[in-house]
């Protein structure tokens, strides 16, 4: 019998776990609106690895609590496209309504609450029985989502009427409707649930909101020397561990502004690429992925050093951006 020799027996199983190691790197997922397609950017070689088919205008991307699905925002389809993140396969499709754009997971890892933008609604659905729960009269032109921590309030902030939307998750009641600035795009809730933050961006601000009194708590205003007020535009946004800080996307300026979450200051703005949309954290939040729309790439940030460190050229107007753990 043909034996393998100890040495090269050792060399081909560290060999297997180093593959087996690089295959599963954590990853990036990428929405392109023009190519109808997810890049997916591999966290350690931050190199593109995969270019997934989806319906059209994928525009809104989130995982799974557990990462086992991927739901994405099929806008131009009228589709939640449920997909295996695995075999990039989809799955089926989830009724949605009409151009829905973003969306948020409820803390139940079951209800997907939807923005959509052309009926002025909130959709509800059950991603088990695949049914609508029922739809919310919101705002004209919805777009961003948020679910509370505690799953208690959803919020629907809707562009042309300038309003987040309260809304009550256990009767669908709207139970507040408060003011911000013009052509509100993204809303988190932080700080354990006690602070809601909402981007305008036209307005070119970030609105802060007291969760117990759905009180205006800050203001946040953003200037650059020598770019254009108008250009500066708010879109989405992420916080760092413990929510100390927010890194905003500003649009046409080609910047992120980085936030001091308590003092609400802004303490530093760094470059990217062109017409910032949203972003990603990888795990440790060490590294920020953002998607440039009109550069068609995506800039990986270093955190602690506040600046961008690498492109990546993905697909045509890459917009929205979530984080894949893989083991």
């Amino acid at each position: 019998m043909h034996r393998i020799p100890v040495t090269r027996l050792s060399t081909l199983t560290l060999a297997a776990a180093l593959t087996a190691f690089t295959a599963q790197a954590d990853e990036i997922w990428v929405t392109n609106e023009k190519d109808d397609t997810i890049s997916v950017i591999d966290i350690d070689t931050l190199e593109v690895t995969r270019t997934i088919p989806t319906g059209d205008r994928p525009r809104g991307i989130t995982f799974a609590h557990d990462f086992s699905v991927v739901y994405i925002c099929a806008s131009d389809s009228d589709a939640v496209q449920v997909m295996d993140p695995v075999s990039g396969e989809i799955l089926y499709d989830l009724p949605s309504g009409e151009d829905p754009e973003q969306f948020a997971l409820h803390p139940d890892n079951r209800h997907l609450y939807i923005a959509n933008e052309d009926d002025a609604i909130t959709t509800v659905v059950d991603t088990q029985s695949r049914e609508v729960v029922r739809q919310i009269s919101v705002g004209i032109e919805p777009e961003g989502m948020a679910v509370s921590p505690d799953g208690t309030i959803a919020i629907t902030t809707s562009e042309t009427t300038n309003m987040a939307h309260w809304i009550d998750t256990e009767t669908g009641d709207l139970i507040a409707n408060t003011l911000v600035d013009s052509r509100p795009r993204h809303a988190e809730f932080v700080k354990g649930g006690t602070e809601l933050w909402v981007s305008s961006e036209i307005g070119g601000t970030i609105t802060v909101f007291d969760v117990a009194t759905k009180a205006e708590k800050a203001k946040i205003g953003f200037e650059l020397p020598r770019i254009l007020p108008s250009l500066i535009q708010p879109v989405g946004f992420e916080f760092t561990e413990g929510d100390s800080h927010a890194f905003v996307a500003l649009g046409p300026s080609n910047h992120v502004a980085v936030v001091d979450a308590e003092t609400y200051e802004v303490e530093d703005y760094i470059l990217v690429g062109r017409r910032v949309w949203h972003m990603a954290f990888n795990a440790d939040r060490s590294r920020l992925f953002t998607t440039n729309g009109v550069s068609g790439d995506v800039s990986v940030i270093d955190v602690a050093e506040r600046e961008a460190v690498k492109s990546i050229q993905v697909g045509r107007f890459p917009w929205g951006a979530a984080f894949r753990q893989t083991n």
